[in-house]
């Protein structure tokens, strides 16, 4: 569409106003004609004077009878007489124009919204409407018979690109509603968890201390507690950039010392990964899209441990020890959280 294009009152205006112009001139000639002729035939038909004498005085005469040039009928006639096709067609320009815009913001909002609306293909093609809706705003330049035709083209246009608007737009309104639904089922979850954790800590810290001296002397040696997990093997190497999960371990065994950990500390890393990857740097959850050997939600949080996050166990294992530490302190206190509610 033109963005000079006039609007749907101006266009029955103006071409109300060319037909009234057109048809004032053609009473003005039916009227002069009409004159002509009636002078004539009452000139031929009026008696003269000498046969009006002969007559006598009984004879009628006759006289013109004044008129009146009073237009309104005839002027409301011509604004009335606006051809229904005319008004259809300014009808379909207009509908054209709005469907077109609904089809560009639909196609805006899927892009916003940025959710995945089960639709492989989210795009509106409005360029033969335009096209015949165009063609169909210069209807004055057209001969009469062909405005019907280009407006059922018109119209069979505006009715497909309408199914498709409606179409985008139900398949958006579901995906939001889906997102929305499992937003609040997470949140449902992570206030259970919460409430879950805070009750096992409670439990934990009503629960009677050990006095036993041999209890006393493990736990102040090592600083374990009561989410320990049983002592894993030591392994030897680590960081070399072995991806496998014996590597894996290793590379892990060195960052917990270098972080002030102790064995049972790596014991309780070991119990969690195991059952959150297997060590697996590849791993993935298919159902939550979780990734990685700490299976991180989204995987893309351990970008910023390393550009690498996808292809290098190390990054992922750093990336894993900085969570817990900063979430739950020590890999205990996230394999106790594990244990609890089933994550960390």
């Amino acid at each position: 569409m033109h963005s000079n294009t006039p609007s749907t009152a101006t266009r029955r205006t103006r071409r109300a106003a060319d037909r009234r112009s057109h048809n004032r001139r053609a009473v003005v000639a039916s009227g002069l004609a009409f004159g002509i002729v009636a002078a004539a035939a009452f000139a031929s038909t009026a008696p003269s004077a000498p046969a009006q004498a002969e007559a006598g005085a009984s004879t009628p005469t006759f006289s013109l009878v004044s008129y009146s040039t009073y237009s309104a009928p005839l002027t409301a006639t011509v604004a009335a007489a606006v051809p229904e096709e005319t008004v259809a067609a300014d009808e379909a320009v207009e509908a054209a124009a709005s469907v077109t815009s609904a089809a560009a913001s639909v196609q805006a909002d899927i892009a916003a919204s940025g959710l995945d609306i089960g639709e492989p293909d989210t795009s509106v093609d409005t360029a033969a409407l335009e096209e015949a809706a165009a063609r169909l705003d210069a209807a004055d330049a057209l001969p009469a018979p062909l405005v019907p035709s280009i407006t059922e083209e018109v119209t069979a246009l505006i009715a497909s690109v309408d199914s498709r608007v409606n179409q985008l737009r139900g398949s958006l309104d579901g995906a939001a509603a889906k997102k929305a639904e499992e937003e609040a089922a997470a949140e449902q979850a992570r206030l259970e968890a919460e409430a879950a954790a805070a009750e096992a800590a409670e439990a934990a810290a009503s629960a009677p201390v050990s006095t036993s001296s041999s209890s006393s002397s493990s736990s102040a040696s090592t600083g374990s507690s009561s989410a320990s997990a049983p002592a894993a093997p030591i392994p030897s190497g680590g960081t070399g950039g072995d991806n496998s999960p014996e590597g894996a371990k290793a590379t892990a065994y060195v960052m917990v010392q270098a972080r002030g950990w102790g064995d049972d500390q790596y014991s309780c890393l070991v119990s969690l990964w195991n059952k959150e990857s297997g060590w697996n740097y590849q791993a993935m959850n298919r159902s939550s899209g979780a990734y990685g050997i700490p299976q991180a939600l989204p995987g893309s949080k351990m970008s910023s441990a390393g550009a690498d996050w996808q292809t290098n166990a190390a990054t992922q294992i750093s990336w894993g020890l900085g969570y817990i530490s900063g979430r739950y302190g020590t890999p205990c206190g996230a394999w106790g959280q594990s244990q609890s509610v089933g994550w960390y």
